[in-house]
């Protein structure tokens, strides 16, 4: 029996709604342009890496830029929940932005994979993951070299916003037991092009190191600005400067600067004991071989792990929903919450339903600025 082509064609169509219904969408919303397209950037770069399958279903990236902006990213999480109907959003990799999309993805029960430390209030994260270690832990890698180096008291140099703030509520407490004496705190703009008066201050109280938070190719200029007027101590810098605009910036002026980073760009400097020295290499490798000798980049490792975390998250959620479902969305958050100990290329992750940032104290390592390039201590 011949089918009629109007048959044909509805039968077609529903073949289509089937696949479609089946297809994984992650929203991603990156700093592409701004202050942070240095973080955003590699981010995207390792997405064009990612599988185009995961657990066997087709995965489609929706890619956005939110401009280093938190209401732009905003508005990226609400089309992603209402027009896009996306399955898990990815970002973003500024901790202002990250945090403007949060209380949008928890509203639409939507998974955030966040590519920047963001806090929220106690109980707030049901829906939100870190893919960047906590700054309680990397703090605590800072504060032990620290009391290596011997330094007794340190001045505080960071943004005005929600990554400088969560950098100096969290390391305070560290000093304090460490006996270390906070002695200056200053804070600068994201958008300031220099730290003249701060700079005065912290020379003023003379500590023996300067903690900069900063990130991408911002980290530069207050460090800049400090030698400019003299300081001649030792300078810390966050995670969220271990990238190469750093030393690209900076040039001789960072040079023995310490950097607080995950394992995933130092692959080969680690101990064949790391848990992530595999991963990291390979995150590594893949990515240079793209595009290019040392331009491997801290967030865009937090790419790789994120992928990390789907590849095997997915398959144990598809068991109880289909894609594009309330339920698959639920299933994802549970999934990420059950799938135990993961080696990421930046650490060991074990999210739980009470914690979402995953990581252990032990996942800090610290380098040093040597000829350009970050040399682990």
């Amino acid at each position: 029996m011949k089918l009629k082509p109007t048959l044909i064609a509805i039968a077609s169509l529903a073949l289509t709604a089937t696949a479609a219904l089946a297809d994984i969408k992650i929203g991603v919303s990156l700093s592409l342009t701004g202050p942070g397209s240095g973080l955003g950037i590699p981010m995207q770069n390792q997405l064009k890496l990612a599988p185009q399958t995961i657990g066997g279903e087709k995965v489609q990236y929706i890619i956005l830029d939110d401009a280093s902006d938190p209401g732009k990213g905003a508005a990226n999480a609400r089309r992603f929940v209402t027009e896009d109907k996306v399955d898990l959003i990815i970002g973003s990799c500024l901790t202002p932005v990250a945090a403007a999309m949060t209380d949008i993805a928890a509203e639409a029960g939507t998974v955030q994979l966040a590519g920047s430390p963001v806090g929220v209030p106690a109980g707030k994260d049901k829906w939100l993951f870190r893919l960047p270690q906590s700054n309680t832990v990397m703090g605590h890698a800072v504060v032990e070299h620290m009391k290596k180096q011997g330094v007794k008291t340190v001045g505080f140099l960071g943004y005005t916003d929600a990554y400088g703030e969560q950098w100096l509520n969290e390391i305070t407490p560290q000093l304090n037991q460490a006996g270390i004496k906070l002695v200056a705190t200053e804070r600068f703009a994201r958008t300031d092009t220099s730290v003249t008066p701060q700079a005065l201050k912290l020379n003023a109280a003379n500590p023996d190191a300067i903690l900069v938070v900063a990130s991408g190719s911002g980290a530069a200029m207050p460090q800049l600005g400090l030698a400019e007027r003299g300081y001649k101590g030792k300078i810390y810098q966050t995670h969220a400067a271990a990238t190469p605009d750093l030393p690209r910036v900076g040039g001789k002026t960072v040079e023995g600067t310490f950097v607080v980073s995950g394992p995933a760009l130092l692959g080969d400097q680690l101990p064949d004991s790391h848990p992530s020295k595999k991963a990291a290499l390979d995150f590594v490798q893949k990515f240079e071989k793209a595009y290019g000798p040392n331009s491997r980049n801290q967030f865009a490792g937090h790419a790789y792990d994120a992928i990390i975390a789907l590849e095997k998250a997915v398959p144990l959620a598809l068991k109880k929903a289909k894609a594009g479902t309330p339920e698959f969305r639920t299933a994802m958050r549970d999934s990420l919450e059950t799938m135990g100990r993961t080696v990421f290329a930046h650490g060991v992750m074990n999210w739980t339903k009470d914690d979402h940032w995953g990581y252990t104290m032990e996942t800090g390592v610290l380098t040093k600025v040597v000829n350009g390039q970050f040399k682990v201590e």
